[in-house]
This record gives structure tokens, sequence and C-alpha cells, in this order.
């Protein structure tokens, strides 16, 4: 958060961004998002925050879900959970885009949620009904399953961004169809960390296997993610990866 508020604001104005789309799931600590800091990254300038398999770990957003309207969680959770999977926005000049948030299958064993390969389609069938630019995170571990949803959606949505493993990937292209792709947007925070976590305790932790908390690393700050490029017919017309330095210092850190 402490580079968003550093960093946010200057980027949207020097590359004129219309729209930011970024995924909350650690935000809290590592592990989730809470109600006050999803609160705060809105009003920092995050248009939607998306989130993954720790939507529910923190008590305080479960009931916030059905009243920010900002937040999505995975549209493959059951029907009825807190919360919604995808949302229309319209920008200042206008125009609609539909925001999407789906959860992969490999990897996760505390949820087992419904086909994201089957529900995506029906789901982009509805919302094109209103809009062609459509953004999907899909929230996934592996590369292969990321990929296989890739391909499967190009040329039926915007753009589709892989999120999850906290790494910036260097993969991003527009597919043939004309899909915008890339399987990781990194994360905003330490670049010297695991996921956003001090090095030393992690390392521990897999050594000894004595469950110890983490601590937030504070070392090297950027923000990461890409810039996507849509037209008016919901084609990705160009793609990029950025990687901005925070030079500001937080002392409270």
């Amino acid at each position: 958060m402490f580079c968003i508020k550093n960093l946010l604001s200057n980027l949207k104005r020097e590359r004129q961004i219309d729209f930011v789309i970024a995924n909350a799931d650690g935000a809290t600590g590592g592990f989730g998002v809470g109600k006050s800091h999803s609160v705060y990254l809105h009003k920092l300038g995050i248009d939607i925050l998306t989130s993954g398999e720790c939507i529910y770990y923190k008590k305080d957003m479960v009931p916030h879900l059905d009243r920010a309207s900002y937040m999505l969680r995975p549209a493959n959770y059951p029907y009825g959970n807190p919360g919604r999977g995808w949302k229309i926005c319209t920008t200042k000049d206008d125009k609609k885009i539909a925001v999407i948030n789906l959860l992969g299958q490999s990897g996760f064993n505390r949820v087992h949620l419904n086909n994201p390969f089957l529900q995506l389609p029906d789901l982009v069938a509805k919302i094109s009904q209103d809009t062609n630019i459509i953004m999907v995170d899909f929230h996934a571990s592996t590369t292969a399953e990321k990929y296989t949803m890739f391909y499967q959606m190009d040329g039926k949505v915007s753009a589709i961004f892989g999120s999850h493993t906290r790494v910036l990937s260097a993969d991003e292209c527009i597919l043939p169809g004309g899909t915008a792709v890339i399987s990781g947007t990194g994360r905003t925070g330490s670049s010297v960390s695991v996921g956003g976590l001090e090095p030393e305790i992690e390392i521990r932790k897999f050594i000894t296997q004595i469950h110890e908390n983490s601590k937030t690393a504070w070392k090297d700050l950027e923000l990461q993610g890409v810039i996507v490029v849509a037209d008016e017919d919901g084609k990705a017309v160009d793609i990029e990866r950025i990687r901005v330095e925070c030079k500001e210092s937080n002392h409270d850190g």
C-alpha cells in the first residue's frame, strides 16, 4: 500500500490510464485482504480489487463484500456466497469495462470450486451483450492451467491476467484472436522477498518445519504490473510489462 500511495497517481497521469485493476489477495499481512485495507486501496485510485482463495480469510471482509462494489471474489465460488464475481464499470469517458475474477483448480486443496473452463464462456456470453471490453483475473497456481485458459478464451475477451504466484513474468503477448495475456502480473512491494515476506523467516520455516509468523519485507520497493490498450471492439492492441521503483522510504516499516 505504501508503493500504491506514492506511485499510482503519478503513473495514471503520466500514462493516461483510464482504469486500474489490482489483485489484493495478499494485501493484509500476505494472506487475504481486510476491510480497512480494501477501502484504503480503493481510495488510492484502484477501481476494482480482485482476489483469490484467501478472500474469506479476514473475518471483517466477509460481511463487507456485499457492500463493497469495488471488490470481487472468484466467480466460481458457490452461488449465494458473499460478494460478486464480476462487474461492469463505466470509465470517466463513458466506456464500459467488465472485470471477471476466477480461481483455478490446480493446487488449491482448501477450496473446490466450479470448473472455471465451463463457467467463463457462459459469463462472457452474458456480459458481451453490454460491453466488448472484458478483463479477466485468472487466479491460478500453474502456468499450464493459465495457458489453457488463455487459448480457450482467445478472441472472446480483451485480456487475461494470471495472478497468485506474485512474480512478474516476461511472457506478455497478444494472441492471434486479439486477447492480451500474461501468466504473472507480479506484485507491488519488496522485490527482495518471498512473495512480499522476509526471506530469512520463510527459509527457516522450510528448514525447521516449525511455524513462525511471517513478516512483511521492505527492501527495494517496486510497483509491478501491466498496461493493456484495447480498441472499441474489445481487441487488445498493446500490452506492456511495467516495473516502477519506489524511491520513498517507509520509516514506519
